[in-house]
């Protein structure tokens, strides 16, 4: 694994053929779903003291994926994300360290910080001379403080769908030329 050090100043934009920015929600309260936003885009500005780095990053919610048809027209719908209302999901950093990022994410119209804990997976060159770096990030959020309210009740007690969800994100980066 490469240092911090080897991640250089600049610019670096997100790769989104090689990353992911998922979520995990229980359901029932005893399994998981799983899911991911396919059309991500992302910029980060690596400045020369690392802590004034920035990042912006966008997901667009129609893109959402859970691998049911049925479930993600679901989660697009006002139910949840309302993606005709709401169609992108942004985040703005305003606080990076080499082991946490805290930023503005913003759902539906409603912001709320969030911090993530971070691992830097290090620094390499592709066969085609482009340099690349690996980023992993974690937070728990309650997706009522988004508006992201629907639930079912459960006959023998409990919800349907977590109000704590896991967003994760892999995240692979290229470096502006």
């Amino acid at each position: 694994m490469s240092a911090l050090a080897d991640l250089t100043p600049g610019t670096w934009t997100v790769d989104p053929s090689h990353s992911e920015v998922a979520f995990v929600a229980r359901h029932l309260m005893v399994s998981k779903v799983r899911g991911r936003f396919a059309d991500v885009a992302g910029t980060v500005t690596v400045a020369q003291q690392f802590e004034d780095s920035s990042v912006t990053a966008t997901a667009q919610v129609a893109s959402v994926s859970t691998g049911n048809a049925d479930r993600d027209a679901h989660l697009t719908n006002p139910d949840f994300f309302d993606a005709a209302s709401y169609p992108q999901l942004t985040f703005v950093s305003t606080a990076v360290t080499p082991d946490s990022l805290t930023g503005d994410l913003t759902i539906k119209d409603v912001t709320r910080s969030v911090t993530f804990d971070l691992e830097f997976g290090g620094v390499a060159v592709d066969p085609w001379g482009n340099t690349k770096a690996a980023f992993e990030a974690r937070a728990d959020v309650n997706r009522k403080d988004w508006g992201l309210t629907w639930n079912a009740a459960l006959e023998g007690g409990g919800v349907l769908v977590s109000d704590k969800i896991a967003i994760v994100l892999d995240i692979q980066l290229t470096k502006s030329a």
